[in-house]
């Protein structure tokens, strides 16, 4: 292994990942055996292997010295850890695209994956309000990609719950938000996704803390992913994920169900439609 480096063309986490597996199966140890020393439990291990999670170069070093593999993962864990998306998120969108079945609370804004084009402009440009149509362009694009996610027509399984809020909130005028609701009622109509949304009267729920995303992946462990501004957090602690599963089911059943939620979500893009045409 020392003298091989890997071919950044050919999804360099996913190979990273496999090498890892290999070079520690080789020196005997386990996933927790292996995570103990670097301070990080047997499932993140798990990740790396999986290729859910990226390899960091701190994580590089002390790896190539436990397994003895002569520098191997410091000299390739940079191909492996590039990223189009912001630091805080990047390993979570790449994580995503791997997962069997996404579950995503989002609060105030749609959820990247159902965005239109229009949509994610006005929403990037309300968070960028000096930044170059270049850049601009730029981000929309990237996050668009992420909905090639989609394109198979049963995996993953996405299921959103939505805030009334997100129905409500007029990003980027009436046209734009009666066309990005019709995307998602059309998602719908299509059993693509199951969407929910949790209306006002509801009051008090259980993700009242912000917005909340589970990935589970067919042969690594699940995880969890919370954010803030400018800020992310993925979480693979089993009790934590668990306990947000909990936050997840209960937030489910304080929201509508999928067929009244899809007759709200039509019933507001008409509203935006009438007041486009006011």
């Amino acid at each position: 292994m020392a003298g091989k480096n890997l071919d950044p063309s050919s999804s360099p986490r996913a190979l990273l990942g496999a090498e890892l597996r290999v070079a520690r199966e080789r020196a005997g140890f386990s996933q927790a055996e292996l995570g103990e020393p670097l301070f990080v439990s047997g499932s993140f291990i798990g990740q790396l292997e999986a290729g859910t999670r990226r390899m960091h170069i701190e994580f590089a070093r002390q790896i190539d010295d436990i397994l003895g593999t002569d520098g191997f993962f410091s000299r390739n864990c940079g191909a492996a850890a590039k990223s189009k998306y912001p630091d805080h998120f990047a390993a979570a969108a790449e994580a995503e695209a791997l997962a069997k079945a996404i579950r995503e609370y989002a609060p105030l804004i749609i959820p990247g994956l159902l965005q239109t084009e229009a949509y994610a402009r006005a929403v990037f440009r309300a968070y960028q309000p000096t930044a170059t149509e270049e850049a601009i362009d730029e981000l929309v694009t990237n996050r668009l990609a992420r909905a090639a996610l989609l394109s198979d027509p049963t995996t993953p399984l996405l299921w959103c719950v939505l805030d009334e809020a997100v129905l409500r909130r007029e990003v980027g005028g009436p046209a734009v938000m009666a066309e990005a609701l019709r995307h998602i009622a059309t998602l719908m109509r299509s059993h693509r996704i199951i969407a929910q949304v949790v209306p006002f009267r509801t009051g008090a729920h259980a993700s009242l803390g912000g917005p909340l995303r589970l990935m589970a992946f067919d042969d690594a462990p699940p995880l969890a992913y919370v954010e803030g501004l400018e800020t992310g957090l993925l979480l693979d602690d089993p009790a934590t994920v668990a306990q947000r599963t909990l936050t997840y089911d209960l937030l489910t059943a304080s929201a509508l169900p999928p067929r009244e939620s899809l007759a709200l979500i039509e019933s507001v893009a008409e509203d935006y439609d009438h007041d486009e045409h006011a």
